[in-house]
This record gives structure tokens, sequence and C-alpha cells, in this order.
């Protein structure tokens, strides 16, 4: 990935992950985050896999990103953008599509 590829990947995480590191954990501590996105197995959903990954992003310096960390931050980017279009009507307060956004570090209510 070249710099301009970062520095692309990097803005649009950091424009739609608007979840502070601390909030997201605790997110992810919940039993509504645990319950949201696809399981296999009844394991760990893919989203909530990702929202702690999405913790230490960012949580690292810019500097210490490896291009594996920019891979899963433009994962995010997509999913978040595709999930954002599918928007249901009506109040979104409490809803799985909110929740597993919430999962990927975006909250649609912030």
């Amino acid at each position: 990935m070249d710099d301009d590829e970062r520095k692309e990947t990097w803005d649009a995480f950091r424009e739609l992950v608007n979840m502070k590191p601390a909030d997201l954990e605790q997110w992810l501590a919940s039993e509504q985050s645990r319950s949201a996105g696809q399981h296999k197995d009844g394991d760990e959903s893919t989203g909530h896999a990702s929202g702690r990954r999405i913790v230490d992003i960012l949580r690292a310096k810019k500097g210490d990103l490896s291009d594996d960390d920019y891979q899963h931050m433009r994962k995010v980017v997509g999913y978040v953008r595709r999930h954002l279009a599918q928007r249901p009507q009506g109040d979104v307060r409490d809803t799985r599509w909110r929740h597993s956004l919430m999962n990927w570090g975006h909250d649609p209510l912030a």
C-alpha cells in the first residue's frame, strides 16, 4: 500500500469510526454487542472481533500501523459505508442494524 492509499484509508477510517476507544470497549463488553452480527457456530461475531481490533488501531500511533492494520481499516470503511446505505426507517436507537454498526466503531446516532 503506497502513501496515498494509506492517507486515503486513514482519512476515511477516522471519519467513519466515530466511537472513542473506551466507549467502543465498553460497548463490546455488553450483551447487546455480543448478540449482534453474524456468528459462525456460536463463536464471536465478525463485527465483534473487528471492534476489538479497531480499539487496538485507535490506540496505536499512526506510524506504528502495519499494512495489515490498514487493510483492516479499509475493510471497516467498506462495511460501515455499505451498512449505512441500508439504514432502516424509523427509530434505529435499539436495532440490530445500529448495534452491528457500533461493533464496527460507528454509532449512527453520535
